[in-house]
């Protein structure tokens, strides 16, 4: 497979190992890879829902005055 601006590092079996990606083509390519990471590293971290966080936001927001 070819993709202009993606070269594969291989081993000497011809195994990919790494890769290597033109930035300034693929700047976003590399955003989405890098946030689904994250959202992967994250996966079992504790959850709060939208509910719980907008009450806390409002709360904050009432302590410093602001309605």
């Amino acid at each position: 497979m070819d993709i202009p601006g993606v070269e594969f590092v291989v081993d000497r079996a011809g195994r990919k190992k790494a890769v290597l990606i033109d930035l300034k083509r693929h700047g976003t390519l590399w955003e989405d890879i890098y946030d689904a990471y994250l959202a992967h590293r994250r996966r079992k971290d504790p959850r709060e829902s939208s509910a719980a966080v907008r009450a806390r936001i409002e709360r904050a927001g009432k302590r410093k005055g602001r309605a």
